[in-house]
């Protein structure tokens, strides 16, 4: 289990923090506004309740709602239990909503454990604003690893937040359900390579990169136009 803290010079009272949890090793984020003691959770991966639960109490923090970047089980395996410990409303893009209700129907292996189905209170819109406190993220519908797959772009700090869509030197798999490369690698193109180079990436598995860095050196790219 990988723990990750990132503050915003700037922005003192904004902040970041990351779990790495589960079998498939999957990153969630709980963002942080320390002023307005407001958060979120953005993706929640399995055995991660508890530290979601523990850091907001730590920094007196509510979380005030669980945000998904789609609905593979790796990234909403402990949605069920966060939810029920916080009473936060759950929202995902509506082409992803069909897993959410019996997700254990929608793994392409039979996973040694339940996953309790959740209902998603609401449902992200491309180019909409969601906040938290002064947290601002632009969401991005990426389709092509699922077909509801989003990012949360943060433009005032240039970061974002993209679950499966990028990786650091690949790119989302598109042999599952609700895959096509085609899709996924024109989303990217058109979603993700426009913005600047200086965008750091936080993303669903691997390491911490930038726009610049996948730009430049990621061997899917070539060739992708923007």
């Amino acid at each position: 289990m990988n723990i990750i803290e990132y503050k915003l010079p700037s922005v003192p009272h904004l902040v970041l923090y990351g779990i790495e949890s589960g079998i498939a090793a999957t990153w969630g984020y709980l963002c942080c506004d320390l002023n307005t003691k407001k958060a979120v959770v953005i993706d929640v991966p399995q055995d991660s309740t508890q530290f979601f639960l523990s850091k907001s109490a730590e920094l007196g923090v509510r979380i005030d709602a669980i945000w998904l970047t789609h609905s593979h089980w790796d990234h909403t395996a402990d949605a069920a239990s966060l939810e029920e410990a916080t009473a936060a409303p759950i929202f995902i893009h509506k082409a992803d909503e069909y897993r959410l209700a019996e997700p254990n129907k929608h793994t392409i292996w039979q996973l040694p454990f339940i996953i309790d189905g959740v209902t998603a209170a609401g449902f992200f819109e491309h180019g909409a604003i969601v906040e938290c406190g002064d947290w601002k993220f632009e969401i991005l519908h990426t389709p092509g690893h699922t077909e509801g797959s989003v990012c949360f772009v943060c433009h005032d700090y240039i970061l974002a937040i993209v679950g499966d869509t990028l990786f650091s030197g690949s790119v989302g798999r598109t042999d599952l359900p609700g895959g096509d490369t085609e899709t996924l690698l024109a989303s990217i193109g058109r979603e993700l390579l426009t913005l600047p180079d200086s965008t750091l990436i936080f993303a669903g598995h691997g390491e911490c990169t930038t726009i610049g860095e996948e730009r430049f050196s990621n061997p899917y790219l070539v060739g992708i136009s923007v």
